[in-house]
């Protein structure tokens, strides 16, 4: 990110004051929530009580990171047109969360689940697909999270002009994320995310409108494209369009099984609230990638012939620009990146959250200590919370470039999980032995083409290219060794009864 002219003290202060409005959200979400500090459904999941909003916008901060902001638009910058496949990308998240989240949503309430391999184990009632679903999702998680950490701190050095360093700003928030995770769980990560996502929102609108302003019209861009770089306007290569297609799908089911993404669907107050969300859901890719996409593509005519590394800080480039029209535009570019800063927070709590339910849940009181009580096992999860991001923040304190490879991996190892969660929804046929050849299968090939340097098959995604054998073997095998019985899996009535006790699904 660009040394922003208006950093320094401006961007301390902004910085200063999100930190201090996410503790007290914290503070007052872990007060308004009964068990939120002392029992795992009330921490986890906010007691399956979350509202429209709240469930929108943490949604919303799930799907949309601050990366979205500072990473998309440089790719726009120098793919062209290309790039518009960012857009559908999000728009098949959507697709994917509505073909198996309302059923989901159903059966997780009639079973009170709290992780996502509650329902691995439900369906399947198998300890080796359990376990070998539990280790991609905290592979995932673990990824995810260091890829959040790295930017946390670029963002906040480039937002202070360097007077925070990169280190000192990624230690700072991760204390401040830990506290009020502690202090408030799923309930203070939601509404946390309500103050990013209308931040962030706010301020791409008026980036945008400042970008528009600057290069005199939308006409004037695309006049400049065609006469001085047509090749980013031109068709694709096949390669491309085949490759297009495959990351759409693969990033589309990949999303939508991350492990919090799952857990907000649990955490849903009613049938009709998720559905309500995703409703409004469906518009954010034209607002945010798709506001983002034409930023990146109007730096084009604003800053010329940037290098590869240059280009990297467009984002930051255009938001000096912007900052320079006048005083109101300043004070918006402020708000726009300590806003990108709080949902690079909101998003990296959101999966360390989820990775503290899982160990807590999932290894510390089914495997390490079975007759723990519901308070411990919250407490080894919180500890299992500080220990992973501690051991992340020496991985991210000199990030070498090799973790390219690692954030490759998040994804395509992460949607070969899509089978176990969708097909075993619809398809009671579907057997544990198939399911997890198909998982480790599907993984181990996607993770020896990334470790090789092997990106794509002819355009296709390796991660795409293993989930295809993923499914084969799923379906193959389930028609050769069908399951013997099958859980219900139909959904039930919106009007379904309060969930369980939180133990019945565990125990």
């Amino acid at each position: 990110m660009e040394n922003l002219s208006f950093g320094g003290a401006s961007g301390i202060a902004i910085l200063a004051s999100y930190a201090a409005l996410m503790l007290l959200i914290g503070f007052l979400a872990g007060r308004r929530q009964p068990g939120a500090r002392t029992d795992m459904r009330g921490h986890y999941l906010a007691g399956g009580g979350l509202g429209m909003v709240a469930l929108f916008f943490t949604l919303y901060a799930t799907q949309y990171s601050g990366n979205s902001v500072v990473g998309y638009a440089p790719e726009a910058y120098r793919s062209g047109f290309t790039w518009w496949q960012s857009v559908p990308f999000m728009i098949a998240v959507i697709a994917a969360y509505l073909l198996f989240a309302p059923r989901l949503y159903g059966i997780a309430k009639r079973n009170a689940f709290l992780t996502p391999a509650d329902w691995i184990r439900y369906r399947f009632g198998s300890t080796p697909v359990t376990i070998l679903a539990i280790v991609l999702m905290l592979w995932g998680l673990a990824n995810y999270l260091l890829e959040q950490l790295v930017a946390m701190g670029q963002g906040i050095s480039g937002l202070t002009g360097d007077t925070i360093p990169y280190q000192v700003g990624v230690v700072a928030f991760v204390v401040v994320m830990l506290v009020y995770s502690w202090l408030g769980g799923m309930r203070a990560v939601a509404f946390t995310d309500v103050m990013q996502g209308i931040a962030l929102l706010v301020g791409i609108g008026f980036l945008l409108a400042g970008a528009l302003y600057l290069a005199g019209g939308m006409n004037e861009v695309t006049t400049y494209l065609a006469a001085n770089e047509p090749e980013k306007i031109e068709v694709p290569p096949l390669e491309d369009s085949v490759n297009w297609v495959s990351m759409i799908v693969m990033i589309g089911l990949g999303a939508a099984v991350y492990p919090h993404a799952i857990q907000r669907i649990y955490a849903a107050r009613s049938e009709r609230t998720l559905k309500r969300s995703f409703a409004f859901m469906a518009w954010m890719p034209l607002l945010t990638t798709g506001v983002v996409f034409v930023v990146g593509i109007i730096g084009i005519q604003l800053f010329p012939g940037l290098s590869e590394d240059r280009s990297e800080l467009l984002v930051g480039m255009i938001a000096n620009e912007v900052a320079g029209i006048n005083a109101f535009f300043f004070v918006i570019m402020i708000l726009l990146f300590g806003g990108v800063v709080a949902a690079i927070v909101s998003t990296a709590d959101s999966a360390l959250l989820s990775l503290s339910s899982i160990f807590s849940r999932d290894l510390y009181r089914r495997y390490l200590n079975p007759r723990s009580t519901e308070q411990a096992a919250l407490r080894a999860g919180k500890v299992a919370g500080v220990v992973a991001v501690a051991v992340l923040l020496v991985i991210a304190w000199n990030p070498p470039t090799t973790l390219y490879n690692i954030f490759v991996l998040k994804f395509e190892l992460i949607v070969q999980l899509a089978p176990a969660f969708i097909l075993g929804l619809y398809w009671r046929r579907l057997s544990a032995v198939p399911v997890f050849c198909g998982m480790a299968v599907g993984a181990g090939f996607a993770g020896v083409l990334t470790m090789a340097g092997v990106s794509t098959l002819y355009g296709v995604p390796g991660g795409l290219a293993g989930l295809g054998l993923n499914v084969l073997i799923c379906v193959g095998g389930s028609l050769l060794l069908p399951a013997r019985s099958a859980p219900d899996t139909e959904p039930v009535s919106r009007t379904a009864g309060a969930a369980a006790p939180a133990d019945a699904a565990a125990d």
